[in-house]
Formats: structure tokens, sequence, C-alpha cells
């Protein structure tokens, strides 16, 4: 009864070692947790959904790491206050709120011109912010 009892508590505190080490390390949309190099990752990746055509055998794939890039990407560094408050962020939320709109609506329809030049638009402003580090 004594061991029994040590041995279940052992057993608990080792998984609750291995879910805290191995269950939460794993990051399916590639973000690293630096702000800079995450923002300029998003950017490269909506800029590949944003150009592929309708008939590209990948197309779903991309959108569908968009997606999930946008929403892990907004949820990591909107609330964090060095980085809600950066020009690069707002303008990056701008344009991310944009395509997340578009996908919710629209499906993997393709982007309307007017719709992809405001994105290029936004996200130069982006990178030039990141540049001088606003």
């Amino acid at each position: 009864m004594f061991s029994k009892k040590y041995l279940s508590r052992l057993l608990a505190l080792v998984l609750v070692a291995a879910i805290t080490l191995f269950g939460c390390s794993d990051n399916p949309s590639g973000l690293s947790g630096n702000y800079s190099q995450d923002t300029l990752t998003v950017l490269e990746n909506l800029k590949t959904a944003i150009d592929l055509s309708d008939n590209d055998a990948n197309k779903k794939e991309v959108v569908t790491l968009a997606r999930r890039q946008i929403s892990d990407y907004a949820s990591r560094y909107r609330r964090n206050p060095k980085t809600s408050g950066l020009r690069s962020f707002t303008t990056m939320q701008t344009a991310l709120n944009a395509v997340a709109g578009y996908y919710s609506s629209y499906g993997n329809r393709p982007l309307p011109d007017k719709l992809k030049n405001r994105l290029q638009q936004e996200f130069k402003q982006v990178e030039i912010a990141l540049k001088r580090g606003v």
C-alpha cells in the first residue's frame, strides 16, 4: 500500500514533466517567438498564398498554413505591450485582418486585385518599419 501510493505519485510527476517538455514544444505554424523574424516569415508565406494561381496543386495547403500563421501571430503578439504599439505591428495587423476576413467570408477564392494591391502596399510598409525598428 505504501509503495503503491508513492509509485502513483511518481508516475503522475513523470507524466506532467513529459507533457510539459514534449507536448508544448511543437509549433505547426513555424513561428519562433522572435517578433521580427516571425513577421517576415508570415509576410513571405502570405505573399506566396496571395500570388498562387487557383489551379495550383498545393494552394489549399498554403492557404491553410497562412490562416494558421495569422491566428498564431495575432494571438502571440497582440497582447504583448512591447510589440502591440509598434507601427510595423499595427500595419501588419491591418493586413492580417483583411486577409483573414476575406478567407473566412470567401474561402479559397482568388483575392481581388484591389485587395492584392492594398496588401502588397501594406507589406512594403511593414518591411520598411521593421528595418527602422518601429
